[in-house]
């Protein structure tokens, strides 16, 4: 092989070298972003809870005004609130049954009450699982 086809061979791959190193920085780096988000609206999630509660009692429409743009922007970050209802029947892959209560058979592994919403990726990847009391 001639010297010239040597250079334009070693061109080439050193070329397609940079390519898959330029990818590979653009999706370590779209995993940090995504690490670093999610640890920040994991330390978000208690003071909306805080909030809740408190407008729970309050009935503030400044408050509600408030929470309304939180969730808002949790959701413009790709977030849905993972809110059970009673009477549906218990999903592990989005709830965790903090507790456990006396039912009929026909309630067996329903939800009995809601303690704390849970909040999950629109992609499906749970950020907080719901906490939910179950009936046995």
């Amino acid at each position: 092989m001639s010297t010239k086809k040597q250079i334009q061979a070693q061109l080439v791959r050193a070329l397609a070298d940079y390519d898959n190193l330029r990818k590979r920085s653009e999706t370590e780096k779209e995993i940090w972003i995504k690490f670093s988000s999610e640890r920040i609206l994991t330390k978000l999630l208690p003071i909306l809870d805080m909030f809740e509660s408190a407008q729970d009692h309050l009935k503030d429409g400044g408050l509600a005004i408030g929470l309304t743009e939180f969730k808002k922007i949790l959701q413009e970050e790709g977030l849905e609130e993972i809110k059970p209802q009673k009477g549906e029947v218990f999903d592990e892959s989005c709830q965790d049954a903090v507790g456990v209560v006396k039912g009929d058979k026909k309630d067996d592994n329903k939800v009995s009450e809601v303690v704390l919403s849970g909040w999950k990726y629109a992609g499906g990847q749970v950020i907080r699982y719901a906490k939910i009391i179950c009936q046995k």
